[in-house]
């Protein structure tokens, strides 16, 4: 090219770039590709590069050239690598464009969006942005000492949230703005005492009801709500206040929008071109060609982004079950067996070792979070030890079980007592994280309070007791936003949450318990430091379904104690006897059927000592009145003989 066609030959890619892209392992791509606004001898312009290797001719089409696709054509390279690049004077930042790809494949002219643009039009305007501005981050003493917080030895309770309908302004009935959330998000979190944010994809997306999980702009936090500052700004001060963020990271599908990924340039260049393999037939959209390197150095940069650029301090992996298997969602006859004839995509295995390897490798202070279904072996083992090499995983039996069982009238409760035990079976076969999350509270499935059983006082105390439960588990904890409170009603995507159920006492009473629980969780070693060890955990009595009372203990490293027994039924359990460790004592740290949680405020003495009658294949026991529908946690302090 020629400055006369005012597109100057210039390029930000070496060869050992290429060498790396084509070997999947460029793992910075967003440092080389996209719009870079600089200077080129004196010239202010901006550097586009973009791989559309089926293209014919790519120009970049915008408002520094009236939209003219004839007016700024760019250079192939000459390495066959696909990737057509050069720099434009005159093109500056906060200017809207596209590429306008010809080629021999489909209709043959496309515009599209700049896969690797940092900030897009807000939705439905669908032009990618040249954005370049700097951020003064104020969070060194946040990242300094990250490792403590996101260590698997550390306490995490995490808020998971949609940013669109956590809480509206109501003078402009809108959602919040980034830099409105970072004012009122970090008290409220603190306040509640969860140690982590995560975000619902926060990525650009062009179809409100996908909740962000069809993304268009993997390198864009959405214009929805302000600026790629204004989002760093809320983490930024979430940081300040302690608070860790994690953000919800979709390498599963991508949806079919023109302006997309899809057929990029005509032919399927992020997509398998096997719609046996590339098309998800539940959510209507594409899935990633793993096996291509170029597009696994795509996928892994962009995690690398939010790591890099945005402070994450993890990932949650959304839909890992649908990369996992060749016949997910698929009948006979609708999927390709691999190589050996099974139904595991050994592509996407291979990306998903690579990516946490690459995370891990760069920032062993962060975590990665699997949300995985099924019984796939090694989610969260290390992948020189033969594992995927996730941090966490979501413990969905554990979740579907426990939804089960307190959906029941208490009267049946006795009937299915193992559908509450049954999760410690497997509890420590990978590193859980126990999710409460949006999918549970859509869809007809009724909000966390709606489903528990009774009228409104045992829906609640059933609630407590569920939450209490979950935080005596092992593993470490997530709770959708509206339920720390009790919503009545289903998450609804379009509109902000009930907050003035926050002024009533019933609503008032499971945010105490959360916060009290959160308190407890955090300040206890007990409760969190052998998370992920059978040895933090010892069974009471997970067998007493007549009564329908579970208890047991959690230890940490140091010996340190917490007992928990919960009574499942609206009836008080009188000198209900429980066995314990020699010479020891009980200090009551937690009873949600306290008043202060909204609980009929019958009366649990405040210590127990231990007396020398054997119980429970112990050599001491207690005599404890169990309140209805109540959840109990003790310190247990071992007496000197």
């Amino acid at each position: 090219m020629t400055e006369q066609s005012m597109t100057i030959v210039h390029s930000l890619l070496t060869e050992f770039d290429i060498e790396l892209f084509r070997a999947g392992k460029h793992f910075r791509l967003y440092e080389k590709l996209g719009s870079h606004p600089l200077t080129l001898d004196g010239v202010e312009g901006t550097y586009f590069a973009v791989w559309a290797p089926g293209a014919t001719k790519v120009s970049v089409i915008g408002d520094f050239n009236a939209w003219n696709n004839e007016a700024n054509p760019l250079n192939v390279r000459w390495d066959s690598s696909g990737i057509w690049e050069g720099f434009i004077p005159g093109a500056a930042h906060g200017q809207r464009y596209k590429y306008a790809i010809s080629s021999d494949h489909g209709k043959g002219y496309f515009e599209k969006g700049d896969p690797y643009a940092r900030l897009w039009e807000n939705p439905p305007n669908t032009a990618s942005i040249i954005w370049d501005q700097e951020y003064e981050w104020k969070d060194a003493s946040w990242m300094k000492e990250r490792h403590q917080h996101n260590s698997l030895e550390s306490p995490m309770t995490v808020y998971e949230m949609h940013a669109g309908s956590w809480r509206w302004n109501a003078d402009e009935d809108r959602p919040l703005t980034w830099r409105e959330m970072a004012e009122q998000l970090p008290p409220y979190i603190k306040e509640l005492g969860f140690t982590h944010v995560e975000f619902m994809p926060v990525m650009e997306y062009p179809f409100d009801p996908s909740w962000g999980y069809q993304l268009v702009g993997y390198f864009a936090p959405t214009s929805r709500f302000g600026s790629p500052e204004d989002f760093k700004f809320l983490v930024d001060t979430l940081h300040k206040e302690g608070i860790g963020v994690i953000l919800d990271w979709v390498p599963s599908h991508f949806p079919s929008d023109d302006h997309g990924l899809a057929l990029f340039d005509g032919s399927a260049v992020y997509e398998h071109p096997d719609p046996r393999k590339g098309y998800h037939p539940d959510w209507k959209s594409m899935i990633f060609n793993y096996g291509r390197a170029e597009v696994r150095s795509f996928l892994i940069s962009n995690a690398l982004f939010w790591l890099d650029q945005f402070h994450a301090d993890g990932l949650r992996v959304d839909a890992v079950a649908s990369m996992l298997y060749l016949d997910y969602s698929r009948e006979d006859g609708e999927w390709i067996p691999n190589e050996y004839g099974g139904r595991e995509n050994l592509d996407a295995i291979q990306f998903m070792k690579d990516l946490n390897v690459a995370v891990y490798g760069n920032y062993p202070d962060v975590q990665t979070i699997a949300e995985e279904s099924t019984a796939f072996p090694g989610v969260t083992r290390p992948v020189d030890q033969g594992g995927l090499g996730f941090g966490l995983k979501w413990m969905m039996g554990w979740m579907h079980d426990s939804l089960e069982y307190f959906s029941r009238d208490p009267i049946h409760r006795t009937h299915h007592h193992n559908e509450i035990s049954q999760s410690l079976t497997y509890a420590f076969s990978e590193n859980y994280m126990l999710p409460i999350s949006h999918d549970e509270v859509v869809y007809g499935k009724k909000s966390m309070l709606d489903k528990m059983p009774g009228d409104s006082w045992q829906k609640r105390a059933n609630l407590r007791v569920f939450w209490a439960l979950m935080y005596g588990h092992p593993g470490s904890k997530l709770v959708f936003m509206g339920s720390e409170f009790g919503q009545w009603e289903e998450w609804n995507f379009g509109k902000s949450l009930d907050w003035h159920l926050t002024e009533y006492d019933d609503h008032k009473g499971i945010q105490r318990t959360l916060s009290r629980l959160n308190e407890i969780y955090r300040s206890n070693a007990a409760l969190y430091g052998k998370a992920y060890d059978p040895e933090g955990y010892e069974w009471i009595d997970w067998n007493d379904n007549e009564n329908s009372v579970i208890s047991f203990i959690r230890t940490d490293k140091q010996g340190k104690a917490v007992v928990v027994v919960a009574s499942l039924t609206p009836v008080v359990r009188e000198r209900y006897r429980l066995g314990v460790p020699s010479n020891s004592t009980l200090k009551l740290l937690l009873n949600t059927d306290d008043k202060e949680f909204g609980g009929s405020g019958y009366e649990v003495a405040e210590t127990f000592q231990s007396e020398e009658t054997g119980w429970h294949g112990r050599p001491h026991s207690v005599l404890i009145d169990l309140p209805p529908l109540a959840c109990l946690f003790f310190e247990l302090e071992m007496n000197e003989e």
